[in-house]
């Protein structure tokens, strides 16, 4: 617990940063017409698998004993294959609906 309170205080830009982008990125969300979601799901998945990729090697060039870059590398790997199989379920969904009904 010290280490993650000693990292948030070395690291206090970038919380308010990270906070600030979750707000706009809500705003921006709402935003978009429903029509619009599932086409910015497909391309999500894109940056969700650099996601994956960069949190691997976050956790690749961690020591061993850096509790606080191995739980976040964790957490950004199990979220990110996350939104990569709601993305693709979401586009097999939209691909469905064009298929001609028998």
């Amino acid at each position: 617990m010290e280490q993650i309170i000693q990292f948030i205080s070395d690291n206090l830009q970038i919380v308010y940063i990270l906070i600030l982008a979750i707000f706009v990125g809500v705003e921006v969300i709402k935003s978009i017409p429903a029509v619009l979601h599932t086409p910015l799901m497909s391309g999500a998945n894109a940056l969700s698998g650099v996601v994956i990729v960069g949190a691997i090697l976050v956790m690749l060039h961690a020591s061993p004993d850096d509790y606080v870059a191995l739980t976040l590398g964790f957490i950004a790997v199990v979220l990110g294959i996350l939104n990569v199989v709601g993305g693709f379920a979401v586009t097999h969904r939209m691909l469905q609906m064009f298929k001609k009904k028998k």
